[in-house]
């Protein structure tokens, strides 16, 4: 399967209640398509949540806002310091981010929200991740991505846990 069919079968794919920021505009499809053959090298696959209202429902690319990719729109806190400790690392160009959901739940009514993605959800996006994990090291970020994937990972680096992310990337390389 190319990047390009994998990012359209994305955008063709419900979801649950999630907003799937891919079937509502090609820009952001094609955007997605382009990060994941530049990526497609990568042997280390980190996996987080679920796409957040200021990063991926907005950029289209895991842990990622727009103003990282433009300079111009909203910010992403985690997504800032995930991209910081990779730069830091010598990692950018080496890892493939993404999400165990990779469209954006939110609560009803309040597209500027995030919430914790349903099992149902999480099963329905199990296909796109599997996809990505092929011949690569997969490593959770967060609870609700070890608990997707089964296995052990790192702190997530959102609430204070900026430095325990740091650490536990830095001790996978």
């Amino acid at each position: 399967m190319s990047w390009s069919s994998f990012a359209a079968a994305l955008a063709g794919t419900r979801i649950g209640t999630t907003y799937n920021q891919y079937a509502s505009s090609r820009f952001l499809e094609l955007r997605l398509a382009e990060y994941l053959e530049r990526r497609s090298c990568a042997k280390l696959l980190l996996v987080r949540e679920a796409a957040g209202y200021r990063g991926a429902r907005i950029s289209g690319l895991p842990f990622t806002s727009e103003r990282q990719l433009t300079g111009t729109g909203p910010a992403e806190a985690s997504a800032t310091i995930v991209h910081r400790v990779l730069a830091e690392l010598g990692l950018e160009e080496h890892v493939l981010l993404w999400n165990v959901v990779p469209t954006h739940p939110h609560r009803p009514g309040d597209a500027a929200s995030n919430r914790r993605p349903s099992a149902e959800e999480i099963e329905v996006s199990r296909p796109f991740v599997d996809r990505l994990s092929a011949g690569r090291c997969v490593v959770p970020v967060g609870r609700v991505a070890e608990s997707a994937l089964g296995r052990t990972g790192i702190h997530h680096p959102s609430h204070g846990g900026a430095s325990d992310f740091r650490t536990g990337l830095a001790d996978l390389v």
